[in-house]
C-alpha cells in the first residue's frame, strides 16, 4: 500500500509552528502583565479608600453621639481617633443646639500615600440635654473660632 498524495491547495504542515505560538503568547504575556497588575494596584487603593471612609463615618457618628451625651471636646476626640484611627482628625464645633463632628483621614497603602487622597464624613447632632450646654462645652466652637 501506498500513502495516499497530498490534496492539491493544501497548506504544507510546518514543524516549528508550536514555537512560533509559544514566542507570541510570551509577548503578549509581557504586555498584558503590566495592566493586570495596575488594575489589580487601584482595585486594592480603592477597596482601602472604602474601608478608611467606613472607619471615619463610624467615628464620626460615635463622636457625635459622645458630644450629645456632654462629653468634653477631649473625651470625644479620643473616641474618634479609637474608631476612625490614630491619624485621623476631629473638628468639633456647635451650632446653636447642633454639633457637628467633622473626621477627616487620608487613604493608607502605596497608593494611598503617593496619591493626596483625603476623605472626610461628618455627623451633627442634637444636644440630649435640653437645659443649656453639655457638660465640657468650654472647647466647643461654632465653627468660625467663636464659643
Amino acid at each position: 500500500m501506498t500513502a495516499a498524495p497530498a490534496a492539491r491547495g493544501a497548506a504544507p504542515r510546518r514543524a516549528n509552528s508550536s514555537a512560533a505560538c509559544r514566542g507570541a503568547v510570551t509577548a503578549e504575556f509581557a504586555v498584558t502583565l503590566p495592566v493586570v497588575v495596575a488594575l489589580l494596584a487601584m482595585l486594592l487603593a480603592g477597596a482601602a479608600a472604602g474601608v478608611t471612609q467606613l472607619r471615619i463615618e463610624e467615628g464620626a457618628r460615635s463622636g457625635a453621639r459622645a458630644l450629645a451625651r456632654g462629653e468634653d471636646p477631649a473625651t470625644v476626640a479620643q473616641t474618634v481617633r479609637t474608631l476612625a484611627g490614630g491619624t485621623a482628625a476631629a473638628t468639633v464645633a456647635a451650632e446653636g443646639e447642633w454639633f457637628n463632628v467633622t473626621v477627616t483621614d487620608r487613604v493608607g497603602g502605596p497608593l494611598g500615600t503617593s496619591i493626596p487622597w483625603t476623605l472626610t464624613a461628618r455627623a451633627s447632632t442634637r444636644a440630649e440635654r435640653t437645659a443649656g450646654a453639655p457638660a465640657g462645652s468650654s472647647g466647643l466652637t461654632d465653627g468660625k473660632g467663636n464659643r
